[in-house]
């Protein structure tokens, strides 16, 4: 049975207590305290579900029994869930360039594939203690609307998603307001998607409100949400067979550090790209060894406009050779200063990620390139991580096959597909009428004690 460690020091903690806490009552992210193997040979062959049962199971053993975690799953990635056969299909675009489509789920977007998993293990732990939490979430975007899809039948949760008001398309922002039900509740905040996640920080950094409502956390920093992201990077290796190249484009670094875990894994990857719009703390970062935050700029590709990116914290506690002292203190001079420098002597572990960032008049010329060439439509954000993997597929050095994940459908972002290819991308047929749908959402100031009222106010 795996047990898990906070980044910051704290545990052991058991898969139950991790997915109820979210974040550890220090501060740090819960990540498993050793990483068990894939034996690929023994998945050749194996469906969608099976797979991903022999990915994740060691992760949940001794709290949840193996032949209820296989009903789950099968529940989650049925076809009443995902509109493909494959729940995850790789499109082939040449010999050498995959699109790995992540936006099969109900809201179109990759984060489906883990929040559908989430909102039944809640409901699964929770029925069996008998006890209701209180979800507090930030959403550059996309997460917001997978959670509340995967929470809102939920008996056991109520949801509170935070948005930076202005700052979402609207194909988002509806798809998140557009939910009546009386366990959900949209904020839109005044401020920008890292004021949101330092909100929802702040919440559960205070003990006594953390208690009283009996918090949880579906956002990346849930580490239920990494494991499920592993799966999709098994299957593609299982699909082509070979090692793969793989860039991925990102805002909070979930995406990324679930390719980092299966390499932990086994996962023979060849390389891994951190694929960054405008807002290029990560692609800095990889190139210099400094994390700088600098103001956030709005984008063609909005749930990537972040500067601060929770799940690196786990990334940088291994590079550190899983030294929580040292972790503490270059956390800490983040928070006091918005930048820390690493060296190369002081990175024990972390493995060999390379970066790579891409602007928006950028992001426009690759959804045409690729339109214009192939007939295939990207969404700006996969464009950004497609950027990328042309390069790398450009290089000669490089051989076997190179994935780059489309994050979202582009209906998602008809505006900057619009603007691209001169086509209006259109939604699918289950969300046809979304943009004639009430919506429900409250305006909240950036101001803590007022969010908090809320909260109360409404559990």
């Amino acid at each position: 049975m795996i047990n898990y460690i906070s980044t910051r020091g704290g545990g052991p903690k058991s898969f139950e207590e991790v997915l109820l806490e979210g974040l550890a009552p220090d501060g740090g992210l819960y990540v498993p305290k050793s990483w068990p193997q894939i034996d690929l040979a023994a998945l050749k062959g194996k469906s969608y579900v099976e797979v991903a049962e022999a990915v994740m199971f060691p992760f949940v053993e001794g709290s949840i029994e193996r032949a209820d975690f296989r009903g789950i799953l099968e529940e989650t990635y049925s076809a009443e869930i995902f509109r493909h056969p494959d729940v995850v299909p790789l499109h082939k675009l040449n010999d050498d360039l995959y699109v790995l489509e992540l936006f099969y789920g109900p809201t179109i977007a990759f984060k489906d594939v883990a929040l559908q998993l989430l909102g039944r293990l809640f409901d699964y732990v929770l029925s069996k203690r008998g006890e209701r939490v209180t979800i507090v979430g930030a959403t550059s975007g996309d997460t917001g609307s997978a959670a509340i899809e995967g929470c809102r039948h939920s008996d056991h949760v109520d949801i509170f998603i935070l948005h930076p008001k202005g700052r979402v398309s609207d194909v988002q922002r509806k798809q998140m307001t557009s939910v009546n039900a009386p366990n959900v509740h949209n904020i839109a905040l005044d401020g920008t998607f890292d004021d949101c996640q330092s909100m929802v920080k702040a919440m559960f950094n205070d003990p006594a409100f953390r208690s009283e409502m009996n918090l949880s956390a579906v956002n990346s920093i849930n580490w239920a949400r990494i494991m499920a992201q592993i799966v999709y990077y098994v299957s593609v290796t299982l699909a082509l067979d070979d090692e793969v190249s793989f860039v991925v484009p990102t805002g909070n670094f979930g995406n990324v550090f679930a390719a980092y875990a299966a390499l932990q894994m086994g996962l023979p990857i060849k390389s891994l790209t951190v694929a960054t719009n405008a807002n290029d703390i990560l692609t800095r970062f990889f190139e210099s060894g400094e994390m700088v935050a600098k103001d956030v700029h709005p984008t063609l590709s909005p749930s990537m406009d972040i500067q601060i990116s929770s799940n690196f914290e786990r990334y940088l506690f291994d590079a550190l050779g899983r030294d929580a002292e040292k972790l503490n203190a270059f956390m800490n001079e983040f928070r006091d200063s918005g930048k820390f420098s690493l060296s190369d002597s002081l990175i024990d572990g972390g493995g060999d990620l390379t970066a790579y960032r891409l602007d928006d008049e950028g992001t426009l010329e690759v959804i045409k390139k690729i339109h214009d060439e192939t007939g295939y439509v990207l969404d700006p954000h996969s464009a950004v991580g497609m950027a990328a993997a042309l390069k790398i597929v450009g290089e000669v050095e490089r051989d076997g096959p190179v994935v780059t994940l489309a994050t979202a459908h582009p209906a998602k972002f008809p505006d900057a597909v619009e603007k691209a290819i001169g086509e209006r991308p259109k939604l699918p047929d289950h969300l046809s009428d979304l943009m004639d749908r009430e919506e429900f959402v409250t305006d909240q100031p950036n101001d803590l004690k007022a969010v908090q009222d809320f909260v109360r106010s409404n559990v």
